[in-house]
């Protein structure tokens, strides 16, 4: 009896993701597949016998892919070297870490508008220096998208990391150098594999929130065109609900398709879990 009164506490979640979840899904994807003619996949193969959507579809994937990387390449060393410090120290460093997550995505681009923009901060100092003779045009690129969405998202890996981090037992670090193993083999044989679950996680939110991000790549990218920014010009400027929902659902299915590869991933790089 106790049990069926636990779970009746997953009652409301299960309603409130059922209502403002599960069903909106259902019918978004539901109105790209029946018409009024009945089943029809047509605007799935007008989509991708396009080139300019295949290409606004690419240079999504090369964004959130690069991003998730260069994430993975900064953060681990990063959490690495916090998670070593004390309590005090650590804390102090992940507060650090966050504070650009406290921080409007709008005031994060327009900051790095002034910095990268073809008269900003960065054009000004390589100009005086000497090291360019012309300025560089990253602003509305997909380099200056980038940059946004590694500064957004790289706080998640690191704070994902840290936590799983610090639940390493020092002792088989320790065990591991008495029988031999160098610094480098027991980060790469030890720490690394220890951390797989840990790193997917957080690689699986920053691929998911770069491929997803509207704020960054509209005003970093310019007319440069992402499925984000693509979704929304369809969907507000152009009133076409039906071509908006099929992007939403192209969005959702490639996202659930790189989720299931990194997770295989995962397996193969730790197989007992």
């Amino acid at each position: 009896m106790k049990k069926r009164y636990i779970y009746l506490l997953l009652l409301p979640g299960v309603l409130f993701l059922t209502i403002f979840m599960i069903l909106p899904i259902i019918l978004t994807v539901g109105t790209t597949i029946f018409t009024e003619n009945g089943f029809t996949i047509s605007g799935y193969l007008e989509f991708f016998k396009d080139s300019y959507f295949i290409g606004i579809l690419l240079t999504t994937l090369r964004v959130a892919i690069i991003t998730t990387i260069v994430c993975i390449l900064l953060g681990f060393p990063a959490a690495y070297f916090i998670s070593k410090l004390g309590a005090r120290q650590k804390a102090i460093m992940l507060l650090l870490t966050i504070f650009p997550l406290l921080t409007s995505p709008v005031v994060r681009s327009f900051s790095w508008m002034v910095i990268i923009g073809r008269n900003g901060v960065l054009n000004k100092i390589l100009l005086g220096t000497g090291l360019i003779s012309e300025p560089l045009d990253i602003l509305y690129t997909p380099v200056a998208i980038m940059i946004g969405l590694i500064h957004l998202f790289l706080p998640m890996i690191i704070v994902t990391l840290v936590g799983v981090m610090e639940n390493i037992e020092h002792d088989l670090l320790q065990a591991a150098e008495s029988l031999g193993a160098s610094r480098l083999t027991v980060f790469l044989k030890i720490v690394i594999p220890l951390c797989v679950p840990g790193l997917m996680i957080g690689s699986i939110l920053v691929f998911v929130g770069s491929f997803t991000a509207y704020t960054t790549p509209a005003l970093l990218g310019g007319q440069q065109r992402v499925i984000s920014t693509f979704l929304y010009q369809n969907a507000m400027t152009l009133n076409d609900w039906q071509v908006a929902s099929i992007i939403a659902t192209i969005m959702m299915v490639v996202t659930i398709v790189i989720i299931v590869s990194m997770n295989l991933f995962a397996k193969k790089l730790n197989p007992r879990g």
